[in-house]
């Protein structure tokens, strides 16, 4: 039961609340007027009676404290995601808000973060980037206990564009490309364009997971390369995920192997080392020259490539969300959603078939 008292004004005056946390520590919080303290105790009596009292110590914390405890406890990170995270911290999160008071970050402090990052110059997917990483140690410190809620919440963010810059390319066109790369990578852009595996997962794609004669490719891993160095780690979800093969992409991997054989990959270099991202300027980018494919067209766009095949082909969202290694079917929609009306005149013609159908079956209905 909280208590309140007037202090005299030796003390300071005002009014002192004090009570008892629910981990039976004293605390005590002055306010100026009475009606303040009231408030105050009847707040906290109700929050402890809830279970949802926070010691207001907690909330006190810098944020610079609290994003370095998050960071010592993300050592399972890829380091691709470390370094990006921590680049994001190091230059628009600390400079902006690590001196304050956790507790005392507001969405409108965010929002006009927001939008001073935008008028900064920063492109709509890196301010999306940056407030995600924001966002995701302010989650942290709820779990923790140290703030009730999140303060990014209900922040309006540029749209991104990437939706507006992928790229597909018909069947015809990754014919024409693979053509035009070097005999050693043909078969990594058809694997890439008849697969959705990312760069990462291609590059770091060993022999032994490949199985020939079932045709599938087990995906248990990817590369980054970070700082010059090459690391190997998880996906970029975590998961393993099966992805089976067409057969004459089953037969292309099989002569692949046979022609550019490696100890451990299935893709590597002109000299037989691991695939670097130097592979997108030496031989990509003069391929898709030579080929005279649209401009900015990346190896990206070849998994992108991949989704609009299988939805051009009726494929349900949740089979390409596994097929993709999407975290959430979410994520699907989000990416190519607008992809999916296009198949609507199909869906239309399905039903009027359906329709007929149950027409021949009874004819004297309506």
């Amino acid at each position: 039961m909280a208590s309140i008292r007037k202090r005299s004004k030796q003390d300071g005056g005002g009014y002192q609340v004090r009570y008892y946390g629910p981990d039976g520590r004293p605390r005590a919080s002055t306010f100026r007027s009475k009606r303040e303290a009231i408030d105050f105790s009847n707040t906290v009596e109700s929050d402890i009676a809830r279970g949802s009292w926070l010691d207001p110590n907690l909330a006190s914390k810098p944020l610079h404290e609290v994003i370095d405890a998050y960071l010592r406890s993300s050592m399972h990170w890829r380091p691709s995601t470390r370094l990006k995270v921590e680049g994001h911290v190091r230059n628009y999160i600390i400079p902006a808000f690590g001196d304050y008071p956790i507790g005392q970050v507001r969405p409108s402090d965010v929002r006009d973060w927001v939008v001073a990052l935008t008028e900064h110059g920063l492109s709509p997917g890196t301010v999306r980037g940056v407030y995600s990483s924001l966002s995701r140690i302010m989650k942290q410190a709820v779990i923790d206990g140290l703030i009730a809620r999140s303060p990014c919440f209900g922040i309006a963010l540029p749209q991104d564009a990437a939706q507006r810059e992928m790229h597909f390319l018909e069947p015809a066109q990754i014919e024409a490309l693979a053509c035009e790369v070097s005999e050693r990578y043909r078969t990594l852009i058809f694997t890439a364009a008849y697969t959705g595996l990312r760069w990462g997962e291609l590059a770091a794609l060993k022999v032994k997971s490949l199985d020939l004669v079932k045709g599938s490719i087990t995906v248990t891993e990817a590369v980054a390369e970070v700082n010059g160095y090459l690391r190997e780690g998880r996906t970029k979800t975590g998961a393993i995920r099966t992805v089976a093969l067409p057969p004459f992409l089953r037969h292309m991997l099989s002569e692949h192997i046979v022609r550019f054989p490696s100890k451990d990959y299935v893709f590597t270099s002109a000299k037989g080392r691991p695939m670097r991202k130097n592979f997108y300027r030496r031989e990509f980018v003069p391929a898709v020259q030579r080929a005279r494919l649209m401009n900015g067209l990346r190896f990206h766009d070849l998994r992108h490539t991949c989704a609009a095949l299988l939805i051009a082909q009726g494929a349900h969202p949740k089979e390409i969300q596994n097929r993709l290694g999407h975290s959430t079917i979410r994520v699907t929609f989000d990416r190519y959603g607008h992809l999916f009306p296009s198949l609507d005149e199909r869906l239309r013609d399905g039903l009027e078939k359906m329709y007929r159908e149950g027409k021949k079956s009874h004819p004297s209905g309506s």
